[in-house]
């Protein structure tokens, strides 16, 4: 009779969290960091366990940071009249690697999902009005997702931050660069089209 491996399922469980990774590929890591790479898998456990009691929430901008007030944040060169609303930090981590924007940032970790339970509370909706009331912000950038619900929450803050002085816009949608106008999804052609500007 063969008795179940409590602690290689346990292993195998908690990497499936994972975005992307299913029962296979979690059993695949697990048998890889346990055969080959013993040392990785420490190394990745204690650099999991300092990130889960450093890491928090930065008071400005809601991005993660060890910090009360993150990098970004407390920086000089950026300019705080400007303020760029994102999804996730990954988003914000995007933005930062164009070099186009020099404002600052109000991540949202996530987006409105009503079928989720995901509402305006849940990601912090509160505290972006209370960012944008501090009398410096003056242009607010929404630069969620093109997606269903990306769009509606861009929707939702445009509509909650309105008749407050500011201006507020949407980062535009188009034909990426270098992209060649027969593979373009329709979609997207169409609202190249519709922003279109003066050459």
């Amino acid at each position: 009779m063969s008795r179940t491996n409590n602690s290689l399922d346990e292993l195998i469980e908690a990497l499936r969290c994972l975005p992307g990774v299913g029962p296979k590929s979690a059993q695949r890591m697990a048998y890889h960091l346990l055969q080959y790479d013993q040392a990785g898998a420490h190394r990745l456990a204690l650099a999991l366990d300092r990130a889960l009691q450093r890491i928090r929430r930065c008071a400005k901008c809601n991005t993660f940071t060890e910090e009360e007030v993150c990098a970004l944040c407390t920086s000089p060169k950026r300019d705080p009249s400007l303020l760029c609303v994102v999804e996730t930090p990954a988003d914000q981590a995007v933005m930062e690697q164009t070099l186009a924007y020099q404002g600052l940032y109000f991540v949202l970790m996530g987006r409105l999902s009503p079928l989720d339970g995901i509402g305006p509370k849940e990601i912090g909706l509160d505290a972006l009005q209370r960012r944008v009331s501090d009398g410096i912000v003056k242009e607010v950038i929404l630069a969620t997702n093109f997606t269903n619900e990306g769009e509606a929450t861009a929707h939702y803050i445009h509509e909650m931050l309105q008749g407050r002085g500011l201006k507020i816009t949407r980062i535009a949608r188009g034909v990426p660069v270098g992209g060649e106008l027969e593979y373009v999804d329709l979609g997207t052609l169409a609202q190249a089209f519709y922003e279109r500007r003066e050459a």
